[in-house]
């Protein structure tokens, strides 16, 4: 081989590079720890990654929407329809119930049976139920009475046109509550921890079912009204029977005589005419009573997997909701998500009150335009239902 061959050899060989790379880079540091994996983060390397994210939204959304089916089970026992519903403080599993027929049922929610039935707790309908410490449960019914049943101290709340606290080891009422102006029947009664006294009294105008201290804001209360709506100082076409709180303060549930549990920031659930409606202790679930005389059990998060999840379905499930966080304000991802099916009677009622309402606005807009200017003020929504406030 001549010389000038060999140099054009050692020249293409000297072009040549080696690509080495550490075999510990790719194994796992401790035994049992997952394999590492390379990535480029390079976005122009991957033009189609948003596109597939938003697919991967759209799907988990619909998903969310396949697997909604929030009913767990029927709880019977009563013959006439459902009244009051309570839930035992410090337990998940245990909650009363009082009827039409004058009987008290404590369920356990967990194994779905009677733990206690008293029948015949009242003559006539049972309207109030709260547990005491331990064991023992106060009831009240249209016959005037407050009941314990199974005994220990603890004050209690009852009314007619004034509130009276009680305690059950004196004969009297310890302290009487009212307002000088106050004539009305009281219906529902509340504590709250955290106010001592009574600040103000507010006349509406349409009767008030039930009320429900939220349990972060002390100071913040969500009212039942009977013209439709829930106020916390309204979703329903009929009367609002029943309101509760979710323990985290962030959610609430009610129910109406237009067959519907609402779940705020949830679902809507259907059944008969609900007359009573609750949170358990842990916010996972929704125990309401209808006048078809059954307690009912419902998910407060209508698509939630019951049961065991593996740490890998727990990442898979926090994934998708977080991609559905992130898209939730493109047009096909917050439509799917949003979107609530209402049986028809529900949904043309809601639509003839719908027409009612704009109606009424109309009228009140043409009423404006036709007075002399300066006499007719607009008055703001939340303040047409309260029609005196004294304090």
């Amino acid at each position: 081989m001549s010389r000038r061959m060999m140099g054009k050899t050692k020249r293409a060989i000297g072009k040549i590079s080696v690509l080495q790379h550490a075999p510990s880079t790719h194994l796992p540091a401790r035994p049992g720890d997952p394999t590492p994996t390379s990535r480029n983060l390079d976005p122009l390397m991957h033009p189609f990654a948003r596109a597939r994210e938003r697919m991967r939204a759209l799907n988990a959304a619909k998903m969310d929407r396949m697997f909604a089916k929030p009913f767990i089970a029927s709880l019977e026992g009563h013959i006439d329809a459902i009244e009051v519903l309570c839930k035992k403080p410090g337990t998940v599993n245990t909650i009363a119930s009082g009827s039409w027929d004058g009987g008290v049922i404590v369920h356990n929610i967990a194994e779905q049976k009677q733990s206690h039935q008293i029948q015949g707790a009242h003559k006539g309908k049972v309207s109030g139920l709260c547990f005491a410490d331990g064991n023992r449960l106060l009831s009240c019914g249209v016959d005037s009475e407050v009941r314990l049943w199974d005994v220990s101290p603890q004050e209690q709340g009852s009314a007619s046109n004034i509130v009276q606290i009680w305690d059950e080891t004196k004969s009297a009422a310890v302290s009487n509550l009212t307002f000088p102006t106050a004539t009305e029947t009281v219906t529902s009664v509340r504590f709250n921890l955290a106010e001592t006294s009574a600040e103000r009294r507010v006349i509406m105008q349409m009767r008030s079912n039930a009320l429900s201290w939220s349990p972060v804001f002390p100071t913040s209360v969500l009212l039942a009204s009977e013209d439709h709506n829930l106020y916390t100082f309204d979703a329903h076409v009929a009367a609002v029977m029943s309101c509760d709180w979710s323990p985290t303060g962030l959610e609430f549930v009610s129910g109406g005589w237009d067959r519907t549990v609402r779940c705020m920031e949830g679902g809507a659930w259907h059944e008969p005419g609900i007359s009573s409606s609750i949170f358990t202790a842990d916010a996972r679930f929704v125990i309401s009573g209808s006048d078809d005389g059954n307690v009912r059990i419902w998910k407060a998060k209508a698509s939630e997997k019951l049961g065991i999840i593996t740490a890998r379905e727990r990442a898979a499930i926090e994934y998708r909701d977080s991609l559905k966080e992130r898209w939730k304000h493109d047009q096909d991802v917050g439509k799917i998500s949003r979107t609530r099916y209402l049986p028809k009677p529900v949904y043309q009622a809601a639509k003839l009150k719908r027409t009612m309402l704009e109606a009424q606005r109309v009228k009140q807009e043409r009423r404006r335009k036709h007075t002399r200017a300066g006499e007719s003020k607009p008055k703001a929504e939340r303040k047409k239902i309260v029609l005196t406030e004294q304090t």
